[in-house]
């Protein structure tokens, strides 16, 4: 991390509330643009950067700079998205992994899309995607988690994220062939 980054943290964690702001200010754009993947509701989406910032500014003590703060700060709006969601739901949908098969991962990001096909298109069919694909596939396709990362947000196994992985991506795929005559060719 840059020596003035770390300033400024220090600064946070002695409750310097314009270092707070600064380190807000850096960082509050992209992390909407996280949660509004994630949620879809804009005041959603600012609820749960301004609970995020929250929760940082006061788990700041247990940054250790292993990874930048941006990339920690990513995680806790993706779990605060994550928590959202399933609070949404009177149930979730448990990964079963009795029914999983294991993914060839040399094939696994083998994956392409049409040049054709616009980046609007691939994010319109990922929201189209069941709930339990759509959460793997943006978190690894679009936010670029790997299935180790994956299997701690989620609390899955990476088996469990691969398959999902797999699955999704073969219904996005499925998803963004091209409509020719009111049928997918």
């Amino acid at each position: 991390m840059k020596p003035v980054q770390i300033d400024i943290i220090e600064k946070c964690k002695r409750n310097d509330r314009q270092a707070q702001l600064q380190l807000y200010r850096q960082y509050c754009e992209g992390m909407y643009s996280v949660a509004q993947r994630f949620v879809k509701d804009s005041m959603e989406a600012e609820d749960i950067v301004q609970e995020s910032f929250i929760k940082a500014f006061s788990k700041l003590n247990q940054f250790k700079a292993e990874v930048t703060f941006g990339a920690w700060l990513k995680r806790i709006v993706i779990n605060k998205c994550l928590d959202s969601l399933k609070s949404k739901k009177n149930h979730t949908t448990e990964l079963e992994e009795v029914h999983l098969k294991v993914v060839d991962s040399n094939t696994e990001d083998k994956w392409l899309v049409d040049d054709s096909v616009s980046i609007d298109e691939v994010k319109v069919c990922i929201d189209q995607l069941p709930h339990k694909y759509k959460i793997v596939v943006n978190l690894y396709l679009v936010e670029g988690y790997d299935h180790q990362e994956i299997s701690e947000i989620l609390s899955v196994s990476e088996t469990a994220s691969r398959t999902q992985l797999s699955r999704g991506k073969s219904k996005l795929k499925e998803l963004l062939k091209p409509i020719h005559n009111g049928t997918r060719s």
